[in-house]
Order: structure tokens, then sequence, then C-alpha cells
């Protein structure tokens, strides 16, 4: 299957660089990720032994591309820690409080839960953006930042006690048992 591999590029060059420059903000980085995905199928074209799976193939080989430059400039992303608590509320009730321990919460997250977490509700990304940032359908991704919801309203409800307003301010609240590592209310 080799001798098509150009035209292999020709045929889903369009539609993979709008692909990859949708998903990466600079084009100099974009233009990096298709040189080696091209790379990547020229080289393991023959690997491929269904060729009714090519687009499937083609645009794995992308998303994989982008998750592994995006894991290696970790450190630099800008969603990489959620912003400090007294950023999230400054409201006149327990929300900044609970905040403090949201923080440490999240940090408790296992990495994939995490970054649904600060990418939906710190950076503003909607569930449909975070899907196509990583490569998840809108379900899988609306299914992965409902789990961390879950998951941090678990660790909340271990570490306290909430009372709520209509809108959902913490009016009171009472510490249980300290023993959760992310529980730092006194």
């Amino acid at each position: 299957m080799n001798n098509n591999a150009k035209d292999i590029t020709e045929e889903f060059a369009r539609r993979l660089k709008n692909f990859v420059y949708k998903r990466i903000s600079s084009p100099q980085d974009a233009e990096d990720i298709l040189q080696e995905v091209y790379y990547k199928i020229h080289k393991n074209i023959d690997e491929l032994n269904d060729a009714g799976k090519l687009s499937a193939w083609i645009f794995q080989i992308a998303r994989n591309a982008i998750h592994d430059y995006y894991r290696a400039h970790r450190q630099e992303e800008p969603f990489a820690k959620p912003p400090e608590p007294e950023e999230v509320r400054a409201d006149e009730n327990d929300n900044k409080e609970i905040a403090g321990c949201l923080k440490a919460m999240i940090d408790h997250l296992p990495d994939k839960d995490r970054a649904a977490i600060v990418l939906t509700e710190y950076k503003g990304l909607t569930q449909k953006e975070l899907g196509e940032l990583l490569g998840l359908s809108y379900s899988g991704a609306k299914s992965r930042v409902q789990r961390a919801q879950q998951k941090l309203k678990k660790m909340l409800g271990e570490c306290c006690s909430l009372e709520l307003d209509r809108r959902g301010n913490i009016i009171a609240y009472k510490l249980k048992a300290k023993t959760n590592p992310f529980c730092n209310l006194k």
C-alpha cells in the first residue's frame, strides 16, 4: 500500500491541516505536528491492513501527535494549575473558604479528570471544545467532566457537610472527621 502514500496525503491534506490547526494555536507548532503526522503515515503505511479504515487511522495518528505535543508542553500550559482560591469567588459567604479545599481536591484527582475540570470550570472551554482538544466525542467529554465533578462532590462530602442557599452558594458548613489529605479546613 506504500505506493498510494502520495495519494493519501493529497486526499487528506486539507482536512488534516484544518484538524491540526484547530487544536494548536501556534502555526509553527501546528506545521511541525503536520510534518510529524506525514512522516508517521509514510513510515507506517505498510502496517495498515484495512484500507477502509484509512481515514480513521490517519486522524488517530494526528490526535496522538497533538496529545503528545500537549503532554510535552505541559509545564508551559496556562491551565496547568487552577487559579488560587481567592480568584474563584470573593462573595461574602463561605464559598471562598471552601474554594481552598477544592484546589487541594482538584490536585488529588487523576490527570484526565483534573484536566477536564480545569479546562471547563476555570478556563471556560465548553465540553464540546474539550472533546475536540482531547480527541473525545462530545458525550465522552461530557462523561469525563461529570465523572470528575462527582469525584469532587464525593471528596467534599467526605470532608464536610454543606448548607447551600437557593443560588448554590455555601452559607454554612460543618467539618467532618479530618481524615482526608485534601481537607484543610479548621
